[in-house]
């Protein structure tokens, strides 16, 4: 529901900046691009603030309704607060030299979301003690990431999530392939007039600087409404340079749909396509073999497996099932784990991302250093490796589409001795 209102925002704000045509195309390729697809199928907060977001977009950009902007954005910051970074660089924009009334009142208007923003702050630190989340969440999302060569990194590769990943790139080539060719006759569609040109961008680049600075994983969800504004942009200059530029959109649609079970090669978390439906199933199998063969056992694993077998409401297991969790299947993670074998007789180990398999094509793998230093990046050793490191025998493993989950076992000696009761009186 939430993400049909999402696309209905999406509309909303292609009509009115490119026309009918134009809106009913973003609207489609939104809807397949991988990373809006599977998010809209994902239970997280990201979706929330996007669609509210892009309805405060299609106002803004309408000029009026001071009202129903800072409503819309006070929503999207309440759903997650760094949606507060579109409010703000857009107020800052309003205010440049000389603004005019309106454009003071829509600044007002954009910048009233920091007060319910504010208020929900103040209230988290009156019960918890903590303004920003407890100091371990602050330092992971926040403080720990203020170095100029992540920023930097980060920068970049949030520019690769913005106008390359999942094949964005296919619709943005196409857009720059166009950009040669001489206007057609007509009217500039509005999306194309050099302020709604420059907003957008601003909006694109705030996001984008703000984004590297905060967040601990480089997650593309959270860049989740800044998609239909580059499609918006594209189908825009196919339709005023290109007289069949329909082909450009179909083209498009389907190098999405291609992308929604083909991984790219390099990297990935396993949310930006389907790869998340191989994660949950090859996870439900193992714990449903854990559950029906060792119910008692004490399983040694990782998040989000650790939750899977603590809490029964996510729907893998009836009842909870111990286990130890360990940050990730590396082998500095293995070998800490090797040091204390008494603590569990069972693993349950899995790929904790994608990455292409070994030997295979990587574009990514000159920077694997430097993603190890500052967005923990790992590769998990293999199920056959983690048991020799531990000792164990791999009883059960399978694989799909680059995912794999595997069970291991392990026969421990252990001290055992009778003791007398005491009688009952």
């Amino acid at each position: 529901m939430i993400a049909a209102a999402a696309l209905l925002g999406v509309f909303r704000l292609g009509r009115l900046l490119g026309g009918n045509a134009v809106a009913v195309t973003v609207t489609a390729l939104t809807a397949l691009y991988p990373i809006w697809f599977v998010q809209s199928t994902l239970a997280h907060a990201d979706l929330f603030a996007a669609t509210f977001t892009l309805w405060a977009l299609s106002f803004y950009f309408e000029r009026r309704q001071p009202l129903a902007i800072a409503i819309l954005f006070s929503l999207a910051a309440l759903a997650k607060e760094t949606a507060i970074v579109t409010p703000l660089a857009l107020a800052l924009w309003e205010l440049r030299p000389a603004p005019t009334a309106r454009a003071f009142k829509l600044a007002l208007a954009l910048i009233f979301p920091v007060i319910p923003l504010a208020a929900w702050y103040a209230y988290h630190h009156h019960v918890t003690g903590f303004t920003f989340g407890n100091p371990e969440f602050l330092r992971y999302n926040a403080t720990a990431n203020l170095t100029p060569a992540r920023i930097l990194l980060s920068l970049w590769h949030r520019s690769v999530h913005l106008f390359f990943h999942m094949d964005m790139f296919v619709p943005v080539v196409c857009a720059l392939a166009c950009l040669p060719m001489p206007k057609r006759p007509g009217e500039t569609p509005p999306a194309l007039l050099p302020l709604n040109l420059q907003t957008i961008a601003l909006i694109l680049a705030a996001n984008a600087i703000a984004f590297s600075i905060l967040g601990g994983a480089l997650l593309t969800r959270y860049l989740l409404p800044m998609y239909p504004l580059i499609l918006l942009v594209c189908a825009a200059v196919w339709q005023q340079r290109f007289r069949r530029w329909v082909w450009l959109a179909i083209v498009s649609g389907v190098a999405f749909l291609l992308a929604l079970t083909v991984n790219p090669p390099y990297s990935f978390a396993p949310e930006d396509n389907l790869t998340y439906r191989d994660f949950i199933q090859l996870h439900q199998r193992a714990i449903n073999l854990l559950a029906n063969h060792f119910p008692h056992a004490t399983v040694l694993t990782a998040w989000p497996a650790s939750a899977e077998l603590s809490h029964p409401e996510l729907g893998y297991v009836r009842t909870p099932i111990a286990n130890i969790a360990i940050d990730n299947f590396s082998l500095p993670e293995i070998q800490k784990a090797a040091a204390e074998p008494g603590d569990y007789d069972t693993a349950l180990v899995f790929s904790t991302k994608w990455v292409p398999p070994a030997g295979a094509f990587s574009i990514t793998r000159p920077t694997e250093s430097t993603d190890t230093r500052y967005f923990d990046f790992h590769r998990d050793l293999t199920p056959a490796e983690i048991a020799v490191q531990l000792h164990g025998e791999v009883v059960w493993e399978s694989h799909s589409h680059g995912e794999w989950a595997a069970i291991l076992r392990f026969p421990r000696a252990a001290e055992a001795g009778l003791r007398e009761p005491a009688l009952l009186w």
